[in-house]
């Protein structure tokens, strides 16, 4: 099955929702793929000094703004995407992305291992991991950047079945993008890490973001990466269906040789 899949890397602007998104927008003109994937928190920049700018930014799902743009832009470009976003829930806040499919199916993700401050201001995610239809009917899974540190988020997915594995990021930390081949090997399935570019201060904090976006095949083999500094997307042409295939060896099978009854796993 040929599939194109792409990645987007780019620099937000900080809580200028429009600004981003219509950059985004421009971006994406012209672009022939099956499914994209955007940095974490796409939309609103990262560095937040309090509760109050997430307010500010933050977007309910399904009425959000800038939630339904994307969704008419999904169906405009005949391509399913997947980008991170500042998801309100009454009164909570979690650090969430959205798969929205040009047929308007859409489903949400909210990060389950929450990074340094963003601890201060989101919820953890209160669903577990799951895995969900994009376009054409290829099975993706989604986790957000510190999610990479627990080989239980991309394991989770991979035993639901996904073929591939959508990674919104804002890596700050130097051993995601390695870590991630080893994710994409042991699970034997695509994976697409989405990050951000470039330092944003707010205040007298402020933090620089490693880039390095890339697309890794089902043997943890680098189809793409981007550099550290550059905007752009880069796609590539996979068959989604090669992550079905589990084998190893002739007689070595990735997930029928697994022994759980042997694994400590409180």
């Amino acid at each position: 099955m040929k599939y194109t899949v792409s990645v987007l890397q780019f620099k937000p602007l900080f809580l200028q929702p429009q600004k981003n998104y219509d950059k985004i927008k421009s971006m994406l003109s012209g672009i022939s793929s099956d499914l994209i994937v955007l940095p974490e928190l796409a939309l609103s920049g990262y560095v937040f000094a309090q509760q109050e700018e997430i307010a500010q930014i933050a977007e309910s799902i399904p009425t959000g703004q800038f939630f339904q743009a994307f969704q008419g832009l999904s169906q405009k470009l005949n391509l399913s995407i997947v980008y991170g976003f500042a998801e309100r829930d009454r009164e909570l806040f979690y650090n969430s992305s959205a798969l929205v499919n040009p047929d308007g199916s859409y489903h949400i993700y909210r990060k389950i291992h929450l990074f340094y401050r963003e601890k201060l201001f989101f919820e953890p995610g209160d669903k577990p991991f799951f895995v969900a239809e994009a376009k054409a009917g290829v099975r993706i899974g989604m986790m957000i950047c510190f999610d990479w540190q627990f080989p239980e988020s991309a394991r989770s997915l991979a035993l639901k079945r996904a073929q591939i594995i959508c990674h919104p990021a804002n890596l700050v930390l130097p051993w995601c993008q390695e870590a991630m081949k080893i994710r994409s090997l042991e699970n034997r399935v695509y994976s697409i890490t989405a990050n951000r570019t470039g330092t944003e201060i707010n205040g007298e904090m402020s933090e620089y973001f490693t880039g390095q976006s890339q697309i890794l095949n089902q043997k943890g083999e680098l189809l793409i990466r981007m550099n550290d500094q550059e905007e752009g997307i880069y796609s590539v042409e996979i068959d989604p269906d090669l992550a079905n295939n589990k084998q190893v060896t002739e007689y070595n099978n990735a997930f029928a040789d697994r022994r759980p009854s042997m694994y400590y796993l409180p």
